[in-house]
C-alpha cells in the first residue's frame, strides 16, 4: 500500500549519522543522498529524510511513529543500541511484548528530530 515514507529534519549531518548508524543493524543502507535529502532502503528507496524548514513537532500523543522490520531479536538489539549511542532517545527497551503478539520483539527510539522510531521482529526468539 506505501511506497515510501518522507519525514522532515533540522539537521542533513545529524541525521545521516543517526539514520546510518540504527538502520544499518536492520540491513537498510543510505541509497541516496544529497545536500538537502536521504534516502533509505535494501534495493529501494522506503525512507526519506529530508530538511525541512517546518518539521513536525514532536507529540508523544499522536500515535505517530515508524516501525523498521528487524531480521532477529539481535538485530532489534544493535538498532536499541546503535541509536541510543547516535543521539537518540530511550522509548522502551528491547524485549518481548506480548500484549501486541506472541513472538512481538521491540525496541522504541526516539530519534534527534522527536520522531518515534521502533524495530520490530516476528519470529521467535
Amino acid at each position: 500500500m506505501i511506497d515510501h515514507v518522507s519525514i522532515g529534519v533540522s539537521d542533513i549531518p545529524r541525521s545521516r549519522t543517526f539514520y546510518d548508524a540504527t538502520l544499518k543493524s536492520l540491513g537498510y543502507r543510505c541509497l541516496s543522498e544529497d545536500a538537502t535529502s536521504l534516502g533509505y532502503g535494501t534495493d529501494r528507496v522506503e525512507l526519506w529524510v529530508v530538511v525541512a524548514r517546518k518539521p513536525v513537532k514532536p507529540d508523544m500523543d499522536s500515535g505517530l511513529h515508524f516501525c523498521f522490520s528487524s531480521p532477529t531479536h539481535k538485530s532489534v538489539d544493535a538498532f536499541y543500541n546503535a541509536a541510543l549511542a547516535a543521539g537518540g532517545r530511550d522509548n522502551g527497551k528491547p524485549e518481548l511484548r506480548e500484549g501486541y503478539g506472541e513472538n512481538y520483539y521491540a525496541a522504541y527510539i526516539i530519534d534527534p528530530d522527536g520522531y518515534r522510531i521502533e524495530a520490530y521482529c516476528s519470529q521467535a526468539a
